[in-house]
């Protein structure tokens, strides 16, 4: 045992631990790493020790073996002793020295040291499972009771460890879980019977130890990633990343990144290689070429445990690695010549159809294909588009191509693409090809040589005669045609042309002032038709300018004026002349008034203002009121000058102040003389004399109605006593009326059954109606009277003219009735009543009070 100890300590010498015994190296099962001293007061020699850590153990004679492998411990290993004999897994004070004042000697005052607690998470169990047990070491002379608090006890989450409260022991009651929780920080309490502190409240520090109990998860099942081809070997691609959730400190989480296979193997399985520790995928080999393989397929697999397949778990994703084109293929044309055909004068057709291969990605710039003419076309006829479908050079012509001077063209075409060629790629001699086009001939239009062709001519010349030739000429020299004009358009029809020759000649005299003239200059079109097959004609627009000669009067404006009778300021009027010529054939104009008749230079005078204006007024003071028509001579500039005698219609009025004329002077100016005047007059007199006739005829009608008689006693006749009111309704119990009783029925049943009431029966007598007079249309007042009278007779006599002879049934109304019995009436008048204040109340009520009174007509 004592060589077993020496050993022991070499090992330890060798190894340098320090004093904590922190071990970092592993450690064997059973090997003895280091000795604990211990001694008392007392020099007591039985003493027990107790390790915080159940990977190592206490012998009694203080030597300290690890019970299995160890691979890593940071922590220091605290061991307790106590005097005597000891539970396993007590914790008890350690002992600070205090002077005793009794006997010299030295006693304990006792703190609670407590080591941190490992507890591994997904424990079987059983459970609960005991993980410590505190004791005070006064519980031989005292009752405790022990308790804890903190998360996990009494707080969330709640009643993961608990603790006997008389023994001390302390239990987990559930597996732990790590990933939910990693580590407990406790108090533990110890009080006595009555409650008060024994001892201060200590810390327990739980640590969950992490097991391997989850597998690296990949934050995407699929990574898609790209890489250029012809990349070199060791170029980027793309990283895969997993997480787990174990503990990364310690080999249970530590992940670890393979590939466990590529699709396709081409050009060799093993293009692509990972870091095993940052997941990065990087290129190993050269040979990527999209044009063979456009995409990989790679499973990537990553373990924790370092990556030990024996002991680790793992996990597989998948990563897309798509190779991205470059330009390293250049466009080739199908073929080394192409030929094509247009017809001359055709513009934006497609005479050939250039087709061209391109391995790169279609549709993308390294695949789309340009074209250039490097020869062939000096003048620029032609242009190549490039079809964005399928990639082919469409040749179009853009300016129009004559058979007559090139019958054929002879192109080189030199196809390329829209992005450069990638490093060290070189153009392909299929890149250029020859393009051949030939021209058809067809049959053109003539062409006039000077379109429009302008002529200058004064206006005036007389019909017939010939102004030019507007010949045109068949661009067709290889074909011999004959050409024919006509006249397509001339507004005024003053023209006409030779149909052999084009010879233009006048039908009619020119005139620049006609409407069909602007700008002094007259238009017309004409047609040129040659004989070919198809035929094909051309047109061709004439332009004269015409020279304005002096062939027109000027006139003058206004045609109407009006002065006063006296000379004066106001009494002038401002005449304008004006004149169709061009300059210098209109002013300044010459205004004269003629020598006759003599009284219009005796009664006006006229004078010229400016050029094109002038001012006439009156001569002599007074000038009686009328129209008068005033010639004036106007003449214009032109050589020779021409002359327009015009007349100008004055009117003179007398005015008032303001110098307008009064409404008697207007009339007087407008040309009335006094027989229009008196005939006017008596007109009007007549008008009025027969609207009095007839006004007296009508009121002298009106006496004749009011002198008729009456057909009744006017003290007799009520009709004034009718008077009218606005009614606003009546009240609630007048508007429940029962209209059916108004009805004429037609049969008695609903009348039987209707309730109980007033019944009326009418039956109306089946015999012929009687025949009542017709009034006259235009019937005279006086038969007005006779006629009713004759209508009261027939409907008196007529039996079928409501109302007929009827039954009027009454119902018994019962007894209690607030009204009187009408059976007291009486008609009769008893001598007892006097009625003669009857006469006081008018003569409306004297019928009556003779009826009664006993009058003059009783």
């Amino acid at each position: 045992q004592c060589l077993y100890q020496s050993i022991c300590h070499l090992i330890l010498s060798l190894l340098s631990l320090p004093p904590s015994l922190s071990l970092s190296l592993p450690l064997c099962l059973s090997l003895c790493v280091s000795l604990v001293k211990f001694d008392n007061c007392q020099h007591s020699k039985a003493v027990d020790f107790e390790s915080s850590d159940p990977n190592f153990s206490v012998r009694p004679d203080g030597s300290v073996y690890a019970e299995q492998e160890v691979a890593n411990l940071s922590d220091p290993l605290m061991f307790h002793s106590e005097g005597g004999m000891q539970e396993p897994g007590d914790v008890f004070p350690r002992k600070h020295q205090r002077s005793s004042s009794a006997n010299g000697l030295r006693r304990q005052k006792r703190d609670w040291v407590i080591p941190p607690i490992n507890v591994p998470e997904n424990s079987r169990g059983p459970f609960p499972q005991m993980l410590v047990r505190i004791r005070s070491d006064q519980d031989l002379e005292k009752g405790i009771r022990y308790s804890i608090t903190g998360a996990g006890a009494d707080q969330p989450p709640i009643d993961v460890y608990n603790i006997d409260p008389v023994h001390g022991k302390m239990f987990v009651t559930r597996p732990l879980d790590r990933e939910e929780r990693a580590s407990y920080h406790l108090r533990a309490h110890a009080v006595d019977m009555n409650g008060n502190k024994v001892e201060s409240p200590i810390d327990l520090y739980i640590y969950v130890i992490d097991m391997n109990d989850n597998r690296p998860e990949f934050q995407n099942q699929v990574y898609n990633g790209s890489v250029a081809e012809g990349s070199k070997p060791g170029t980027l691609v793309m990283q895969v990343t997993a997480n787990d959730s174990d503990d990364d400190t310690t080999a249970n989480g530590m992940v670890r990144y393979r590939i466990l296979s590529q699709t396709p193997h081409m050009p060799i399985p093993n293009m692509f290689t990972i870091n095993s520790e940052t997941g990065d995928i990087f290129t190993v080999a050269a040979g990527l070429d999209r044009e063979k393989v456009s995409q990989y397929t790679i499973i990537v697999q990553a373990t924790d445990m370092e990556g030990n397949l024996n002991f680790g778990l793992s996990n597989t994703a998948t990563a897309l690695i798509s190779v991205t084109d470059i330009n390293d293929n250049p466009p080739e044309l199908t073929a080394r010549t192409f030929s094509g055909e247009v017809p001359e004068n055709r513009v934006n057709v497609v005479v050939a159809n250039l087709t061209v291969i391109d391995r790169d990605q279609p549709h993308s710039p390294n695949w789309a294909a340009q074209y250039r003419i490097a020869s062939g076309d000096p003048q620029g006829h032609f242009l190549i588009r490039t079809n964005p479908v399928n990639n082919d050079g469409m040749v179009t012509v853009v300016k129009p191509v004559d058979y007559e001077q090139n019958r054929a063209f002879m192109l080189t075409v030199i196809v390329s693409n829209k992005a450069p060629l990638a490093s060290g790629i070189q153009s392909s001699l299929q890149s250029s090809a020859g393009v051949t086009i030939s021209v058809q001939d067809v049959n053109e239009p003539p062409v006039f040589p000077s379109n429009p062709k302008s002529i200058r001519f004064e206006e005036g010349v007389p019909a017939g005669t010939t102004l030019t030739v507007f010949a045109a000429q068949d661009p067709d020299l290889f074909i011999h045609q004959t050409v024919r004009y006509s006249k397509l358009s001339d507004p005024a029809n003053w023209l006409r042309i030779n149909r052999t020759n084009g010879q233009i000649t006048t039908m009619a005299v020119l005139d620049r002032e006609s409407m069909y003239v602007r700008n002094n200059i007259y238009e017309a079109t004409f047609l040129a038709a040659d004989n070919g097959s198809p035929p094909a004609s051309g047109t061709g627009t004439l332009q004269i300018h015409l020279i304005d000669v002096n062939d027109n009067a000027p006139v003058l404006l206004p045609k109407e004026a009006q002065v006063c009778e006296r000379a004066s300021p106001r009494s002038r009027v401002n005449i304008t002349a004006s004149d169709a010529d061009a300059d210098p054939h209109v002013g300044p104009f010459v205004f004269e008034l003629p020598s006759y008749p003599p009284s219009v230079r005796r009664n006006w005078t006229a004078s010229r203002i400016s050029g094109d204006y002038a001012q006439l007024r009156l001569r002599i003071p007074y000038l009686d009121a009328g129209v008068y028509e005033v010639p004036i001579i106007v003449s214009d500039s032109g050589n020779p000058p021409l002359s327009n005698r015009s007349m100008i219609k004055v009117k003179v009025c007398p005015c008032d102040d303001n110098g307008d004329c009064t409404t008697t002077g207007a009339v007087a100016a407008a040309g009335l003389g006094t027989g229009a005047i008196i005939a006017i007059l008596i007109c009007i007199i007549i008008l009025l004399t027969m609207v009095l006739v007839f006004v007296m005829w009508m009121k002298r009608r009106e006496k004749e109605r009011q002198a008729k008689p009456l057909l009744i006693d006017p003290e007799d006749d009520v009709r004034d006593n009718i008077l009218k009111y606005d009614e606003e309704g009546g009240g609630e119990e007048d508007q429940d009326y029962d209209l059916s009783q108004l009805q004429q029925p037609e049969a008695l049943d609903h009348i039987i059954c209707k309730p109980t009431g007033v019944r009326r029966v009418d039956e109306r007598p089946v015999i012929a109606e009687s025949q009542y007079p017709i009034r006259p249309s235009l019937p005279h007042p006086g038969d007005i009277g006779d006629f009713i009278n004759d209508g009261l007779r027939a409907a008196d006599n007529d039996p079928t003219a409501p109302p007929y002879d009827s039954l009027l049934v009454f119902d018994y109304e019962g007894s209690g009735s607030t009204a009187g019995s009408v059976s007291s009436l009486n008609s009769s008048s008893s001598g007892d009543q006097d009625y003669d204040y009857l006469n006081d109340w008018g003569p409306r009520f004297k019928k009556l009070a003779d009826l009664y009174g006993g009058g003059d007509d009783d």
